[in-house]
C-alpha cells in the first residue's frame, strides 16, 4: 500500500473527433458498424462477475431499420434481482476497503480504454441501437463518458482532502465512507454516458451497485460492462440486470440494505419511486439517498435586440439534434414579432436542407426516435396541432414508421402561450414557438417562468446587457442550467455541471463534486493526544 500523498492526473475534456471524409476515425467506425450488423449478439446479464443468460430472449432492432435484428438480450426476473443484490453485498467490504487510488485507477483506465480501443465499438453500438448520428454518439458515448470518469477522480480527491481544523492536543479528521448497503442505478436510453456515470460515480466512492438500464440501451450497456471488466473492476461491484421496472422495484425497494437511488428518467416515474421509498422507510437500515434528474420543458427566449440568425441556428441545433430526445432540448421558444419573420426564414431554409435517415449514412442530421411508443406519442401531438385553432404547423409535420420511427423536424406556432405543446414534455423533434409583442418582453419573462413545472435548462438571446440582467433575475429558478446567447443543450463535464430543480429533479449536478457528496456518509473522528486525568474544571476552585 502506498504511503505517498498521491496526485491524480489532471483531467482535460476529451477532444471530439471530427469524422471528416477520409479520416481514420470515420473508416474505423464504419468498419465497426458493418461488423456489428453482421453479428447477432446474445447479450447476457452481468451478476457477480458472471454472464447470465435465460430462456426469455428479447430481440433488438435499430429504431431506424426495424427489419434488421442486432441480436437479443436475456430478460431476467425477481431471482436475478435478488442474486444481483447478494453479489453486490458480497463484494462490498473488499471494495470499500480497497485504497481510493486503486479505485481511481480502475476508472482512469476505463477512460483510456474507452477513448482508445473501445471508441469505435462504443460509438457504433450507440448509433445502431439508439439511432444517434456519429457526432452525437461521439460527444455522448465516448467524450462525455470519459470526462465523467476522469473528472470524478479529481472531485473524489478534492472531497477527501476537505478536512476539519485541529487545535493543540487534538487531531480531527473526516472519513468519507460509502453508504451502508447497495445503490440502485436506474438509467435512460438517451445518453450512454449517463448510464455509465449513474453506476460509476457511486462505485468510485466504494459503493456497490445494481444497475437496470432502459431496454433500448442494453446493446451499448454490454459494451460498458465489458470495458469495466477489462479495466479491472472486481466482480459484483456493478451488477447489470434486464428486468421490467415493477419486478426490480418490488425486490429492491423492500430490501433493508437499499441505500440509494441514482436515477435519470421521467418525472412521473421518479415521483412514484420516491413515494415508494418513503412508504418503506421503516424497512431500511439508513435513510436512502435519492438523486434524480428528470424531465424538462426547456426554453429559448429572444429579446428584440438579438441576432435572428443566431437565434434560428440555436433553435435548430437545440431542438433537433438527436431528434430532440435530450432532457435539455429546446422545446418551447418565445420570439418577438420583429424577429420572427427572419428567424422563420432561416429555420425553414436550414430544416429543408437537413437529411433524415439511417445512422450509417453520415450525411443524415436527423435519425429515428427511439421506439414505437415514443413515435405514437409525439405524432399524436403533431396531429393535434394540425387540427387545433390555437396552433399551426409552420415547418415540417411529416412522419412515417414504415421502415423506422422517423419524424420530420417540426415547428408549431401557438397563439396560446400555454398551448399543450408549450407546456407538455414531448421528448421528440418538435419545437413550439410563441410570437410575442416586442413591448411585452418583461411580461413574457414571467410567462416563461410560470408556463412549465420543469426547471432544467433555458436560454436567453440578447445584445442588450440590461435585458440579459433582467432575464437572469426573472428566470433564476426556471433553469438549473442557464445559457446566454447559446442553445440550452451540450453541457460539458467540468464546465457546466448539469441538473435542474422543480419537476426536473434534485439538482445534484452530475459532472461535479456536488453529486459525489451524495454517495458518501461522513464520519468525524477526534483523537485526544493527552486525555485529562482529573475530572475537575478550574471554575470549581475557590480562594
Amino acid at each position: 500500500m502506498s504511503n505517498s500523498f498521491l496526485t491524480t492526473p489532471t483531467p482535460k475534456n476529451e477532444p471530439v473527433k471530427s469524422y471528416a471524409p477520409k479520416s481514420a476515425e470515420k473508416k474505423e467506425v464504419k468498419a465497426m458498424l458493418k461488423k456489428l450488423k453482421k453479428e447477432k449478439r446474445d447479450i447476457p446479464m452481468f451478476i457477480g462477475g458472471k454472464r447470465v443468460t435465460t430462456k426469455n430472449k428479447v430481440s433488438i432492432h435499430p429504431p431506424h431499420e426495424l427489419k434488421h435484428t442486432l441480436g437479443q438480450y436475456n430478460k431476467g426476473g425477481k431471482k436475478h434481482v435478488k442474486d444481483a443484490i447478494d453479489a453486490a453485498l458480497s463484494a462490498k467490504d473488499a471494495w470499500a476497503a480497497m485504497p481510493w487510488q486503486d479505485r481511481a485507477a480502475i476508472f482512469l483506465r476505463a477512460a483510456d480504454l474507452l477513448t482508445g480501443p473501445y471508441r469505435a465499438r462504443m460509438n457504433a453500438a450507440t448509433m445502431l441501437a439508439q439511432s444517434k448520428n456519429i457526432y452525437q454518439a461521439e460527444i455522448d458515448a465516448v467524450c462525455e463518458m470519459a470526462d465523467f470518469f476522469r473528472y470524478n477522480v479529481k472531485y473524489m480527491t478534492d472531497m477527501y482532502a476537505m478536512q476539519p481544523e485541529s487545535v493543540d492536543g487534538i487531531w480531527n479528521t473526516l472519513e468519507y465512507r460509502p453508504l451502508e448497503g447497495f445503490i440502485f442505478a436506474l438509467t435512460p436510453f438517451n445518453f450512454t454516458s449517463i448510464a455509465a456515470n449513474l453506476c460509476a460515480a457511486p462505485a468510485m466512492l466504494g459503493n456497490v451497485v445494481v444497475w437496470k438500464p432502459s431496454e433500448t440501451q442494453i446493446y451499448s450497456a454490454e459494451v460498458i460492462m465489458d470495458m469495466f471488466e477489462e479495466a479491472g473492476l472486481p466482480p459484483g461491484v456493478i451488477n447489470l440486470v434486464y428486468v421490467d421496472g415493477p419486478t426490480a422495484g418490488d425486490v429492491i425497494f423492500n430490501h433493508e440494505e437499499f441505500a440509494g437511488l441514482h436515477f435519470t428518467g421521467s418525472s412521473g416515474v421518479f415521483n412514484h419511486l420516491w413515494k415508494t421509498i418513503g412508504n418503506n422507510l421503516p424497512k431500511y437500515r439508513s435513510y436512502p439517498r435519492v438523486v434524480g434528474e428528470t424531465g424538462g420543458k426547456d426554453f429559448v427566449i429572444a429579446h428584440p435586440s438579438s441576432n435572428p440568425i443566431e437565434v434560428a441556428v440555436a433553435l435548430t441545433r437545440g431542438s433537433f439534434e438527436f431528434q430532440g430526445q435530450k432532457c435539455s432540448a429546446a422545446s418551447r421558444a418565445y420570439v418577438p414579432k420583429s424577429l420572427w419573420p427572419a428567424v422563420k426564414k432561416k429555420m425553414t431554409a436550414d430544416l429543408k436542407s437537413i437529411k433524415t435517415g439511417t445512422v450509417e449514412d453520415f450525411t443524415n442530421f436527423v435519425n429515428a426516435v427511439i421506439d414505437e411508443k415514443a413515435f405514437d406519442k409525439i405524432t399524436g401531438y403533431i396531429k393535434g396541432a394540425k387540427k387545433d385553432k390555437d396552433a399551426k404547423i409552420a415547418i415540417g409535420g411529416k412522419f412515417s414508421k414504415t421502415k423506422g420511427y422517423f419524424i420530420e423536424p417540426t415547428v408549431i406556432v401557438a397563439s396560446d402561450p400555454k398551448y399543450t405543446t408549450m407546456s407538455t414534455e414531448l421528448f421528440g423533434p418538435v419545437l413550439t414557438v410563441y410570437v410575442y409583442d416586442d413591448k411585452d418582453w418583461s411580461k413574457t419573462l414571467k410567462l416563461v417562468d410560470e408556463t412549465s413545472p420543469y426547471a432544467l435548462t433555458g436560454a436567453v438571446f440578447s445584445n442588450d446587457r440590461a435585458a440579459l440582467l433582467e432575464a437572469n433575475h426573472a428566470l433564476r429558478n426556471a433553469a438549473g442550467n442557464f445559457y446566454i446567447n447559446d442553445k440550452p443543450t451540450g453541457a460539458v463535464v467540468g464546465q457546466q455541471p448539469f441538473g435542474g430543480a422543480r419537476a426536473s429533479g434534485t439538482n445534484d449536478k452530475a459532472g461535479s463534486i456536488l453529486n459525489l457528496f451524495r454517495w458518501v456518509s461522513a464520519r468525524t473522528m477526534k483523537e485526544n493526544f493527552v486525555p485529562p486525568r482529573d475530572y475537575k474544571y478550574p471554575f470549581l476552585g475557590e480562594k
